[in-house]
């Protein structure tokens, strides 16, 4: 199990922020994250559902945030299985026609 540095958390916010400033519909995460219920395991529960995000924008959010706070290798790797496992929007689904 890899724990997440201070910076790594850091980057984590961040990249939940943009996430979610970039989502249909758009929202700010620390105001979804202050408004949260909690579970029955003390946890706080974002309705990740309510939120899309088109796949590219998702991986291209991830990787830049990434890039500026300099986390390479199995620490990226942790980051953005995290973030793709988390509280992330789902992806939006594609139109027959684009398909």
């Amino acid at each position: 199990m890899v724990t997440a540095t201070n910076k790594e958390e850091k980057a984590m916010w961040q990249c939940y922020r943009l996430l979610y400033e970039n989502s249909t519909p758009s929202a700010d995460f620390d105001e979804l994250v202050e408004k949260a219920e909690f579970n029955e395991r003390g946890q706080k529960v974002i309705d990740f559902d309510s939120y899309e995000i088109e796949e590219e924008k998702f991986y291209e959010i991830m990787d830049g945030v990434l890039k500026e706070n300099k986390i390479k290798g199995y620490r990226a790797q942790a980051f953005r299985n995290s973030i793709l496992l988390g509280c992330s929007p789902r992806f939006k689904k594609a139109n027959k026609d684009e398909q």
